[in-house]
């Protein structure tokens, strides 16, 4: 379990990071019929523009400023954010890194780990076997591990991400976070609290926290579909899974279809070239998964835009 002062805590960590690191991303605010959608209106918050292509930065970062680094430097198993997010944090702090990345991956990630300097591995069909050989080579090697989304400077990392959104518009009526292993859900639940409304969004092909909380624990669930790169692990967090048992109220599950329309759509209105993962969030509004009140303001968080270019095609 985190709370605001974890994130406290890390928002004055990360004023050590090197110069230009992390970025203020934008946060746009539009009228919901933009979007066509029934709320007063619809924020934007545009971290797909964050360093790496991603709000991973933010916890990749902290976790490597908390922790002392040696020479073996630092090792992540990653369907790929999490993994570029520690190969540009360990590239700003002058360490190797070693990135484990499951066969689901796309090449235009591995790609860019290979440009951020980190040694890539492929291996196991999905992120836990992924997981499990980084596992093995971190007991070998001494490196440091970073955990793509279960580490509690990972998580309070992401949650600086709230603490950014309220400093540029104030706190939203509600806020619709994608799910994979939940430490962007976590985070951002344990900034805002019970002060705006954090729904979890998951893809029906992937959904961790939801069948969660069938269970009232976590399990182990089947992963696939459109955003599995991104959103494909098999259980949540323990981190995620005691903030948002405490905090969030609503999950709820998209399907590939609409997932892929709102991706569309972010493309072709907005030109945002994003992933699945970031599309949720319109997804959800489109879809009509989620209705807003008519005087809602609503905060999506566009999350990720690391993949091949010629999908949007």
């Amino acid at each position: 379990m985190i709370d605001r002062s974890d994130i406290e805590s890390a928002l004055t960590r990360l004023k050590q990071a090197p110069v230009g690191f992390l970025r203020q991303t934008p946060l746009w605010r539009l009228p919901g019929a933009a979007l066509g959608v029934a709320a007063a209106e619809v924020w934007l918050k545009l971290e797909h523009l964050q360093v790496g292509g991603s709000f991973k930065a933010r916890g990749m970062m902290n976790r490597l400023l908390a922790q002392p680094l040696t020479q073996a430097g630092v090792i992540v198993a990653s369907g790929g954010n999490a993994g570029i997010a520690t190969a540009a944090a360990a590239r700003a702090l002058g360490v190797r890194c070693e990135v484990f990345v499951p066969e689901v991956s796309p090449e235009a990630k591995r790609k860019k780990l290979r440009e951020l300097g980190a040694d890539v591995v492929v291996t196991g069909a999905v992120y836990a076997e992924a997981y499990q050989a980084c596992l093995a080579r971190q007991q070998a090697t001494g490196a440091l591990l970073t955990h793509a989304y279960d580490q509690p400077e990972v998580v309070a990392g992401a949650g600086t991400l709230g603490a950014e959104i309220e400093a540029q518009a104030g706190v939203p009526d509600s806020v619709l976070v994608s799910v994979g292993g939940g430490g962007l859900i976590g985070g951002l639940a344990a900034w805002f609290e019970q002060r705006s409304q954090v729904v979890a969004l998951e893809p029906e092909t992937a959904p961790t926290l939801f069948r969660a909380r069938e269970a009232g624990e976590p399990v182990d669930v089947a992963v696939s579909g459109i955003a599995a790169d991104s959103l494909g692990a098999k259980r949540i967090g323990d981190i995620a899974w005691a903030v948002t048992q405490a905090q969030v109220r609503q999950a709820l599950l998209l399907s590939d279809e609409s997932i892929a329309r709102a991706r569309h759509t972010l493309w072709s209105e907005f030109k945002l070239a994003v992933e699945p993962a970031a599309a949720l969030g319109l997804a959800a509004l489109q879809s009509g998964a989620y209705r807003p009140r008519a005087d809602e303001k609503v905060c999506l968080i566009v999350c990720g835009a690391n993949f091949d270019p010629s999908a949007l095609a």
